[in-house]
């Protein structure tokens, strides 16, 4: 897989001059001018990638899905996340591209504090729509980013760090706005979410639902889902499928004379003992002790 390894690598790709610093840049996509190269046709960055785009058209492959950008949108990739763009059938548009290495987070909170954004890792079709006034907040951020670019010092770090620190927590925002705001689809997803956990454990169960599998079905990504039932339900999925999951072993428990192992297997635990432990965790007590207390 062809790696872009480097900011300023990045920076030739577009057409545009060396960055101004080594480590971020703001780039402004109407300056920009894809060079024709194999490497677009299927990629990762070693960096961070916050993309604001307004009317920019053609199709950006990512995953197994394809992302039409007729529409103004925001996105986010982490770094070495497999990408493809289609630039026969693509203009840039307007918008701007946010990029900084890991590098640049260094002996800063935001390094280890960047994991807890989910966003780095939806699928483009789960993008963050933005209002006018939204989408004025962010790219007031990045003109500050870009400014602050041009006179590096001791100061310099700190402060784009703040901002991009700044910019991430408005998108956590906006996306809960976007959960809320599409209450009637979401409806539906969760309708269907709560389906397919239960067809799952009412079936020949094969194996732990895992977060994933369940992601998969809905053609949605893990942290896209989870992120989702947290707004609405407050839990997340791996929440959701324990508590399901808990609620199948009681009923087993208190209506079955199966042995705690015979138990285990049919909720796709291979060992008891991980069956055992998680019961315990969920309801102070053992499986055995639910048994004995419910009898």
């Amino acid at each position: 897989m062809n790696a872009i390894n480097s900011i300023s690598e990045f920076h030739r790709l577009l057409s545009l001059p060396e960055p101004r610093h080594p480590l971020v840049s703001v780039i402004n996509l109407s300056e920009s001018v894809f060079l024709e190269d194999e490497i677009w046709k299927g990629f990762v960055n070693r960096f961070y990638c916050v993309a604001l785009k307004r009317e920019a058209k053609g199709k950006i492959r990512y995953g197994q899905q394809h992302y039409d950008y007729d529409k103004g949108v925001l996105s986010f990739t982490a770094p070495n996340q497999v990408q493809q763009l289609d630039l026969q059938n693509m203009e840039c548009g307007s918008g701007y591209l946010l990029i900084f290495h890991p590098d640049f987070l260094l002996q800063h909170p935001l390094a280890s504090s960047i994991h807890r954004y989910g966003f780095f890792d939806y699928a483009v079709n789960e993008a963050l729509h933005l209002s006018a006034e939204e989408e004025d907040d962010l790219i007031t951020i990045l003109h500050k980013i870009d400014r602050e670019c041009q006179h590096i010092d001791k100061h310099t770090q700190e402060i784009i760090l703040t901002q991009i620190e700044s910019l991430l927590k408005y998108s956590n925002r906006f996306y809960e706005r976007q959960f809320l705001t599409r209450r009637n689809n979401n409806s539906a997803l969760l309708t269907r979410f709560g389906q397919l956990i239960d067809d799952y454990f009412n079936s020949d169960v094969q194996g732990l639902l895992t977060v994933q599998y369940i992601a998969a079905q809905m053609n949605l990504s893990p942290n896209y889902l989870s992120d989702l039932l947290r707004i609405h339900t407050g839990q997340n999925t791996q929440q959701h499928i324990h508590e399901k999951l808990i609620a199948k072993a009681k009923e087993k428990l208190s209506t079955t004379n199966l042995s705690v192992s015979e138990i285990a297997y049919a909720l796709g635990f291979e060992h008891a003992q991980s069956f055992s432990t998680l019961f315990k965790k969920k309801t102070n007590l053992s499986p055995l002790e639910f048994r004995q207390a419910f009898n």
